[in-house]
């Protein structure tokens, strides 16, 4: 039945009871068109971006069906309001400009959802890691959104797009004043991406932000970081251009975590070791080899003391604190969880007032926190049970139970 038909058979009624009819006719078969829509033919298509989408995001492909779906009725409304008898022109021309707003309002929310499910898929691949797209699209989605406000306006006054778009010229300058953020995050974003700055899954630190955490999103305005303590800081992306920042990305890929941990060493332990003592300590296989070595090298530095007829005082002895040292150093170089390609060292720092402090530095080869302090606890577990073996003696201050004892003894 068309609309002619209609307004034939009712033309014995009121023409208000016309037209009331007729938009009542019209609504629904806007509605039926709708369901129709939605729950038979955009079903297929919402299942076949399921196969690719996966069924946590199901509801982004919903949305972007429902939006597709509410295009139809309002061109059914817009062509089948001017078959409705005694309407005024003024009803006709209002409802049109509406039901066409209506339509690029919802198509420029479809476009929209349809980004982001592109964006899913594309975090799929490998890629995507290292260079995030969400930025990107974030863009092409205010430029759509920016397009279809212009028109959905120019369609409500009625005017052309044209007159709208010739007066952004005169309003350029608030317009760079309104989208500034938008602008210097695009900016940072194109920044970030092109020098490889910042990727989903770094750790970062930014104490100035109170940040310290893995980055789980980049988008264009924004970076999220979850701190250790699942709080989530949300960053401006320009912060990341402007302010500094400390990415632990290259000590993952490197394979090796660092141990920089010192000993302080009680300066009046420190002694040189007679041969009966030397002799002791040649119990410890990772020190045999150096004992040996230094030995040598001692004999005949001090044979040419004695040969050049010089004091004895001048000679050269070994020192509890220098084989301590080397047997630190043969027990890194043989611990199967540090890292060997990479930097180990243990020296002497500046002696201080709460002793002389012996730094350890080296890689684990585990780069985990929670392995990594695991290892290093286990390092300084052995060698602070260890080094009264060598006659050395840790500082440590003397607390209130120990200045009491000492009294009482």
């Amino acid at each position: 039945m068309t609309f002619q038909s209609l307004n034939a058979a009712l033309s014995d009624l009121q023409p208000w009871m016309q037209s009331l009819i007729g938009m009542a006719v019209l609504l629904l078969i806007a509605l039926g068109s709708h369901i129709i829509l939605k729950f038979v033919i955009l079903r297929t298509l919402k299942n076949l971006f399921g196969v690719f989408v996966r069924t946590s995001h199901s509801d982004l492909v919903g949305r972007m069906v429902s939006r597709l779906a509410n295009i139809l009725p309002a061109i059914i409304i817009a062509r089948g309001i001017e078959w409705i008898a005694h309407l005024p022109e003024g009803v006709v021309t209002v409802v049109n400009n509406v039901c066409t707003a209506f339509i690029v309002v919802s198509m420029s929310m479809a476009l929209g959802s349809l980004l982001d499910i592109f964006n899913l898929l594309y975090q799929k691949r490998p890629e995507a890691a290292t260079k995030p797209i969400k930025g990107y699209i974030e863009v092409v989605k205010i430029a759509i959104y920016s397009i279809a406000a212009i028109l959905m306006i120019a369609v409500l006054i009625d005017k052309s797009p044209l007159l709208l778009l010739s007066g952004l010229g005169a309003i350029a300058a608030v317009l760079m004043l309104v989208f500034k953020d938008t602008l210097l995050s695009l900016v940072a974003s194109v920044q970030i991406n092109a020098n490889d700055i910042l990727r989903v899954g770094d750790w970062v630190e930014m104490p100035q932000l109170n940040a310290d955490g893995f980055v789980i999103d980049v988008a264009l305005h924004t970076i999220k970081i979850q701190n250790w303590d699942k709080t989530i800081t949300t960053v401006p992306t320009q912060r990341f251009i402007s302010d500094s920042f400390k990415n632990w990305r290259g000590m993952f890929e490197s394979g090796g975590r660092r141990i920089k941990r010192s000993l302080f060493i009680d300066q009046r332990s420190i002694k040189f070791l007679n041969e009966e003592e030397i002799a002791r300590l040649r119990r410890f296989a990772l020190i045999d080899d150096y004992l040996d070595e230094k030995s040598r090298e001692l004999d005949d530095y001090n044979l040419r003391l004695t040969e050049a007829g010089r004091d004895p005082v001048n000679t050269r002895r070994v020192t509890n604190i220098g084989t301590f040292r080397a047997y630190i150093q043969a027990y890194l170089k043989s611990h199967p969880q540090i890292h060997q390609d990479m930097l180990l060292l243990v020296r002497q720092l500046q002696p201080t007032s709460q002793g002389l402090p012996l730094e350890i530095y080296c890689f684990t080869s585990e780069t985990a926190w929670v392995l990594h302090e695991t290892i290093q606890a286990d390092i300084f577990d052995h060698l602070l049970a260890t080094i009264d073996k060598f006659d050395l003696k840790l500082f440590q201050e003397l607390s209130d139970s120990s200045f009491l004892k000492s009294e009482a003894d």
